[in-house]
């Protein structure tokens, strides 16, 4: 029994220290710095109190910045559910190559939002007049776009919202297909006999009542993933004054806070907390929406 504990801390003990290092001290420490006037040092020695926190909250940009990914969410989510779940269903009906296009839909997965974003800025969206996007536009009798311009703000919402599509979809595509794969057989056997051939009629009434659980997890995770969005609007948008404060999300404004000119640690850390807080709330209401916990007949 001994050697037993003795081998479960030899395997886990490293990524407990890890875990504890690398994300609990941190937030604690995230924690004592909200409360103290944390100007270019980590140990600071003036306690405000709440004041930082009435600091972020009473900052324009800090609200317009939650306004931000609020819209984001509202388009990243839903699109991004509807996606993963046509292509896994399209990859799931394939009776030939399908482990060959679930990895091709998967394989974005693998790259880094940095790299993505810089992809998308400077070769298919640059905004030049032999840029890809605009190649294709100019080929059927369309005009060049300027896709980051600062004049034309809902343009460069498609460059955030297609760049995120395309890294993260193929990664919800593998859970709903997971789903898929462990429904039974039966109950689509059944719909046959009494005339419900494959089609809508069996999508609505078999496929995404079973998807039910898989679906929840998707869009919570969706919705987590949507208010941590910081690469792709940094890199795509990184010209920050030239554009208004609503395309700046919190992840982006508490950067500026915590290591720009001001370097104010302790309204980047108060920010940080109140972000958490409302992403928590989110997801709480998320999943009492959803019933989350309950058992579905």
């Amino acid at each position: 029994m001994q050697r037993r504990h003795l081998w479960f801390w030899i395997f886990t003990g490293p990524f407990v220290i890890g875990l504890v290092v690398f994300s609990y001290v941190p937030l604690i420490w995230s924690l004592t710095l909200s409360f103290f006037d944390a100007h270019n040092t980590v140990t600071p020695k003036n306690f405000v109190g709440l004041a930082n926190y009435a600091a972020v909250l009473k900052d324009p940009a800090f609200t317009a910045s939650l306004g931000t990914f609020v819209l984001f969410t509202l388009f990243i989510v839903p699109a991004t559910y509807a996606l993963s779940l046509g292509l896994a269903l399209l990859v799931h009906r394939q009776k030939f190559g399908r482990a060959f296009f679930q990895s091709v839909f998967f394989l974005p997965t693998a790259c880094s939002y940095v790299v993505a974003s810089l992809i998308w800025r400077l070769s298919i969206f640059n905004g030049v007049r032999f840029g890809l996007v605009n190649s294709v536009a100019r080929a059927f009798g369309g005009s060049s776009v300027a896709w980051l311009s600062t004049t034309h703000p809902p343009l460069y919402w498609l460059v955030i919202v297609t760049v995120r599509l395309w890294l993260q979809a193929g990664f919800y595509m593998v859970l709903f297909l997971t789903g898929l794969t462990r429904m039974p057989t039966m109950l689509y056997e059944a719909a046959a006999l009494d005339g419900a051939g494959p089609g809508w009629r069996s999508f609505r009434h078999i496929t995404f009542p079973q998807l039910r659980t898989t679906s929840v997890a998707v869009l919570l995770l969706l919705t987590i993933s949507a208010f941590q969005a910081f690469d792709e609007f940094y890199n795509l948008l990184s010209n920050s004054r030239g554009y208004p404060p609503y395309a700046r999300p919190p992840l982006v404004y508490l950067y500026y806070a915590a290591l720009g000119q001001g370097q104010d640690l302790g309204i980047g850390s108060a920010g940080a907390i109140v972000l958490a807080l409302v992403i928590a709330v989110f997801t709480i209401v998320q999943a009492r929406s959803f019933r989350l916990g309950e058992k579905h007949p």
